[in-house]
């Protein structure tokens, strides 16, 4: 980001000084049947009496639940406490209680339990070898 108000260089002050303008047409329109239509939908605007109002003009602090503003405050507090709160809550729980992946704990468990069997028995915990041996079935000269 800085990188990129770097390359303004001395147009940056220039920039910051002047405020951000809105250019308006000042022209009249050259279509006779734009203008016309134009006029007519806003003639039939005021002779209604009203226009639609916008909910936020009625109320600031409108929050797209309810047009009446006690029953749109509480539909937005009950939204976010189920949406936010209890989602939080039960999400977390759900995702603590989630069975063991990979079976990792398991696995901690048994070597545990292993050791101890193994250090009660006198024995080495780990063997020179995995299998045993004995009852590995080698191939002769003769068929390998």
């Amino acid at each position: 980001m800085l990188t990129q108000l770097s390359r303004l260089g001395p147009a940056l002050p220039r920039l910051l000084a002047n405020p951000a303008a809105r250019f308006v047409s000042q022209s009249s329109t050259s279509g006779a049947a734009a203008s016309n239509a134009v006029t007519e939908l806003q003639q039939a605007g005021e002779k209604a009496g009203h226009g639609e109002v916008s909910e936020y003009v009625k109320n600031p602090d409108y929050h797209g639940f309810s047009s009446d503003p006690v029953v749109d405050v509480w539909n937005m507090r009950v939204g976010f406490f189920f949406g936010i709160s209890v989602a939080l809550v039960i999400g977390g729980t759900f995702i603590h209680y989630l069975p063991d992946h990979g079976m990792r704990q398991w696995a901690r468990r048994e070597a545990e339990r292993v050791i101890q069997q193994r250090e009660k028995e006198d024995l080495p915990l780990i063997e020179e070898n995995y299998y045993d041996p004995n009852k590995i079935i080698l191939p002769t000269a003769g068929e390998a």
